[in-house]
């Protein structure tokens, strides 16, 4: 594990892998334009070591929480308290942090930060076209029942799995497995890792998809995945992983450090994270 100065407030992001995340300099690049004397770093933490992390973060008065990623988002649960209920409604979490009695609760910002960039469509009644089934999904899932999505498309390894977690947030839809065709729809998410650095590529032909759809990939290693490539040669409207990284760290900073990241900056952000 990661070994913090002491006595400097930190928090952090935990996952396996962890190399990849973009999360330190998002976090730092905000502490630094409010003059935050604390730090914020990645941490390798395996499956098998998830609850000795939390045991002993939980007695550091220095620590802030952290931000969770994969595989850690539903497992983390059971470490932490669930004062919102999320293991109820999305079912993981991505941060963890201190309230104001000092007890470690988990959230989830994932499905604010991942709908933030398509609030302004109307998306009652319309169709989505859902990759994966993990913790990701289950965030971006609960967004869309929230929005009250008609119909939704889920492509998943594990029917079983999948069929559950439409049940769970009440969505119409179907199961498909990850390599199925894909129907016409008005969105398409890819939540899963396929397509990030080091991971098996996500082939998705995208001819389905009406003009007007958009296609969103939450993968941000590489920035402009393979699935965006496609829909941008097919002149789709496109989201890419930043802007939902950058969203729920929006949320989980304040959470952390008690302000909120700067509101005028985000060009000056893109950039550094596109170095």
């Amino acid at each position: 594990m990661t070994v913090i100065s002491a006595n400097t407030p930190y928090a952090e992001v935990i996952g396996d892998p962890i190399k990849h995340s973009k999360s330190p300099l998002i976090h730092g690049f905000w502490l630094q334009k409010l003059g935050i004397v604390a730090e914020y770093r990645a941490n390798h933490v395996l499956a098998e070591g998830l609850g000795a992390y939390f045991d002993a973060r939980r007695d550091d008065p220095d620590w802030r929480g952290c931000n969770i990623t994969i595989p850690h988002k539903v497992a983390a649960l059971d470490h932490v308290l669930d004062p919102g209920g999320v293991r109820d409604s999305i079912g993981a979490i991505n941060t963890v942090f201190r309230n104001e009695q000092g007890v470690v609760c988990g959230t989830n910002t994932d499905a604010a930060g991942f709908f933030a960039p398509i609030a302004e469509e109307d998306w009652a009644g319309r169709s989505a076209v859902v990759i994966g089934a993990g913790g990701a999904a289950r965030a971006i899932l609960f967004a869309l029942a929230q929005a009250d999505i008609g119909h939704i498309t889920l492509l998943a390894r594990s029917p079983l799995k999948a069929t559950a977690l439409l049940a769970h947030f009440g969505l119409k839809g179907k199961v498909l497995p990850m390599d199925a065709r894909i129907p016409a729809a008005d969105l398409l998410v890819n939540t899963s890792p396929l397509g990030m650095t080091g991971q098996p590529p996500l082939d998705i032909d995208l001819a389905p998809l009406p003009e007007d759809a958009i296609v969103y990939d939450i993968v941000y290693t590489p920035l402009e995945t393979a699935l965006l490539r496609a829909a941008a040669q097919r002149e789709l409207a496109t989201v890419d992983g930043l802007d939902m990284l950058i969203g729920q760290a929006a949320f989980a900073f304040e959470l952390f450090f008690g302000s909120a990241p700067p509101a005028d900056c985000e060009d000056e952000l893109r950039s550094l994270l596109l170095k």
